[in-house]
């Protein structure tokens, strides 16, 4: 399945309602209340936020009266637009240095965000293209965290540092970056402990092991990414606030886009926050998490007018 099949079909649940929305304005020539009304409806169950949405609709509205033959299809190209426009900036590849250059990436967020599943997913991804990575089991408190990471591992052919259930979480990332270092890696991967974002007790775990790694490299780790669950809507920009305020983020990975989410979470957290997004969780198999694509994005919630009316 090609790069842009599985952006469309990760997407294809959560963006029914806000396709639809602009399908049944496509042949209307001029869009009377009920028309906004809905596509306005549209847009915030997709969770896109208050001030995206507000702009679409305010830059339908400046278009429809610069222009009295502005159709209902041309409000699906002001609403791309707008999405393009905030989202710039938001597409950044993500480059290792070579071999005995390592680079410490830790993985935060809540429980149940997929966290454990990305960072196998991303050391598959990132062998596969040909750097040397190392898994580091370091969510010691989750019941079964550490088995669910190393079963990933074996069943991708990667290499992981664990500790036993309870383990003091620093000291198992100490290990990880001991260990990725002397096996010449680029790059180790910490599997945090999920933790509420509102609890300051859980938050100082992630400042010792941070503290921690900043001992055996100054700069570990070099790469904060939040894991956001993308259907959580507007709770993902909270969390992502704290968490970038408490701990310090460098990315955004966004998973599950393939059940109940609506897509727009991760408009909201980059407008608020201009975090690169580096990944969307599109799927469950090992190659469904894929790098963030601004135009495959756009084309899976709100294709053009021709591939709607196909649909």
């Amino acid at each position: 399945m090609g790069i842009f099949s599985k952006f469309k079909k990760g997407f294809q649940k959560g963006a029914e309602a806000l396709q639809g929305s602009f399908s049944k304005v496509l042949g209307v020539k001029k869009l009377d209340a009920n028309d906004m009304a809905s596509i306005e409806e549209a847009l915030y169950s997709a969770d896109f936020g208050v001030e995206t949405t507000e702009e679409i609709i305010q830059n339908i509205h400046e278009a429809f009266k610069k222009d009295k033959e502005f159709k209902g299809q041309d409000a699906l190209h002001v609403a791309r637009e707008v999405l393009r426009r905030t989202l710039s900036g938001a597409e950044k590849s993500f480059i290792l240095p070579p071999e005995d250059n390592l680079q410490v990436l830790c993985m935060i967020g809540v429980n149940g965000s997929g966290k454990t599943t990305t960072c196998a997913k991303l050391g598959h991804l990132l062998k596969e293209r040909g750097d040397k990575v190392l898994l580091g089991a370091c969510d010691t408190f989750r019941a079964a965290a550490t088995e669910q990471l190393k079963a990933w591992a074996d069943r991708l052919g990667l290499e992981c540092v664990f500790g036993h259930h309870g383990a003091d979480s620093a000291a198992v990332a100490f290990d990880t970056f001991s260990a990725a270092s002397a096996r010449r890696c680029n790059l180790a991967i910490i599997d945090t402990a999920g933790r509420l974002h509102v609890k300051d007790n859980l938050m100082d775990e992630l400042f010792k092991m941070k503290r921690v790694l900043s001992k055996r490299d100054e700069g570990a780790p070099h790469h904060s990414w939040l894991v956001i669950d993308g259907s959580t809507g507007t709770n993902g920009l909270e969390q992502a606030k704290v968490f970038n305020q408490k701990f310090g983020l460098t990315g955004l990975v966004v998973t599950k886009l393939d059940g109940s989410s609506k897509g727009g979470v991760l408009v909201s957290i980059y407008r608020e926050l201009k975090l690169p997004i580096y990944f969307l969780g599109l799927g469950e198999s090992a190659d469904d998490l894929q790098p963030f694509s601004i135009e495959y994005y756009l084309d899976s919630i709100l294709p053009l007018a021709q591939t709607l009316e196909s649909q």
